[in-house]
């Protein structure tokens, strides 16, 4: 098995990755590959709806968005890291997110989420929520922990001392360990859900 983990900081080795490395570690135990993606720091442009990647089979810009939708498409599992801006993610991770999830076309039904936020003081939660909704929207069970999956820490050096964020992301790593584990002897016996024809509405209408 594998997770994707995803460092949406432009500091390599800050309090993002510090919860990262921990999470990393007890995969590692549970016998579980993991890779660590940093693209904080990429140059990485939103979407903008040309469509293209219906055609391609891949988003039309060629940068980290292409490169992670195989190892995506291969994992497991996918967790999302960011930093706190404004109560918000980081806009590049943003925009990668975005543009991965839109761009590549194959079925993520059942692949485990779980997104980890770091910040000095305040906007964690809304942070954690905003990354979630792409796990919701694309039919992956999330993983939780025992408290929302934060640390505190203005850099790597304060984000050790919090003890309670640190437990708080082996608890994650062990919960997401089971749960994927656990899908994967629900496939082999079950099969993955019966999926109806989709249906799209939109909310106007001609008067």
């Amino acid at each position: 098995m594998k997770v994707l983990l995803v460092n949406g900081s432009p500091h390599t080795n800050g309090s993002t990755y510090t919860a990262l490395h921990e999470m990393e570690q007890v995969f590692a135990q549970e016998g579980i590959e993991t890779e660590i993606l940093q693209i904080g720091k990429e140059s990485i442009r939103g979407c903008i709806a040309c469509q293209g990647c219906r055609k391609k089979g891949s988003c039309v810009f060629e940068d980290a968005v292409n490169e992670a939708a195989a190892k995506f498409a291969a994992a497991d599992g996918l967790v999302v890291g960011s930093p706190v801006y404004y109560a918000s993610a980081n806009a590049t991770l943003i925009a990668f997110l975005d543009r991965l999830f839109y761009s590549t076309g194959f079925d993520k039904t059942m692949k485990v989420g779980a997104s980890v936020v770091s910040a000095r003081r305040g906007g964690l939660s809304a942070t954690f929520d905003e990354l979630n909704k792409y796990f919701t929207i694309s039919g992956m069970p999330v993983a939780s922990g025992q408290y929302w999956n934060s640390i505190h820490g203005n850099n790597a050096d304060e984000a050790v001392q919090d003890l309670e964020g640190l437990q708080s992301m082996r608890t994650l790593a062990r919960n997401m360990s089971f749960l994927m584990k656990s899908i994967a002897l629900g496939k082999e016996k079950y099969g993955l859900p019966e999926k109806e024809a989709r249906v799209g509405t939109n909310f106007i209408r001609e008067i």
